[in-house]
């Protein structure tokens, strides 16, 4: 049951992601085109904003879970499996530290902005610009955990 809700949420989550960097860029190409007429959207850039925030953040995610990130293994390569075990296991847990830091101060952030409003979409709390980071983190922080007992499980 937790696997398919796992599988279903990164479907969910890479759809997601596509529609927000879709949804910005053609937002600011109409804008652009707008702007050149003289009728410009004032909304149009904290809105991209929002969506790009949203993108990038549930995409390391997707990334990560995929496999997809950068890895320079040139030198670890050349080590016995069980100190590249191990340097794994260390690498994803000061990732997790990482991610636990960017939740606990992605957290802080959002509470202390819930009262900042976009220039351009009045009423729009920054808050939910703010809340992909702490979201994008424990999404990211449940990928590591299981990256790590992937890892452990291995031999």
């Amino acid at each position: 049951m937790m696997k398919k809700l796992y599988l279903f949420l990164g479907k969910a989550e890479v759809v997601v992601a596509a529609s927000c960097f879709t949804t910005s860029l053609f937002l600011i190409f109409f804008a652009a085109i707008l702007r050149t007429l003289k009728h410009p959207i004032n909304w149009s850039q904290d809105f991209s904003l929002f969506l790009f925030a949203w993108g990038v953040f549930l995409s390391a995610d997707a990334a990560m879970r995929a496999d997809k990130l950068i890895n320079i293994d040139l030198l670890v390569s050349h080590f016995p499996a069980s100190f590249r075990k191990f340097l794994g296991v260390a690498i994803y847990l000061i990732i997790l530290l990482f991610l636990v830091l960017l939740t606990y101060y992605g957290i802080k952030l959002s509470l202390f902005s819930r009262r900042r409003v976009f220039q351009g979409i009045p009423g729009f709390s920054y808050t939910w610009v703010i809340i992909s980071i702490p979201i994008g983190s424990l999404l990211q922080s449940a990928t590591v955990v299981l990256k790590i007992r992937q890892l452990l499980r291995r031999r």
